[in-house]
């Protein structure tokens, strides 16, 4: 069998695995703001600020002080 044939199933695998682990999160601000995310937002950052991108594929940037929860959607 040559090589080619069996690498791309392979990588199709690899890639769907990896499609499975995103935990689609919810981020609730303190005036009552949701946003659902698409993966769970990076920490905090050096400045004070959340950043993530929201499932219309917008990045968003959050002060860390506005944010009330952020949790894994139900």
């Amino acid at each position: 069998m040559n090589i080619r044939f069996l690498g791309l199933p392979l990588v199709a695998v690899a890639f769907m695995a990896l499609a499975g682990c995103a935990s689609p999160t919810v981020v609730t601000l303190q005036n009552g703001t949701q946003y659902l995310t698409k993966d769970t937002p990076n920490t905090r950052t050096a400045d004070g600020f959340y950043e993530f991108e929201d499932i219309s594929g917008r990045k968003v940037r959050v002060r860390a002080d506005d944010v009330a929860t952020i949790r894994k959607e139900d």
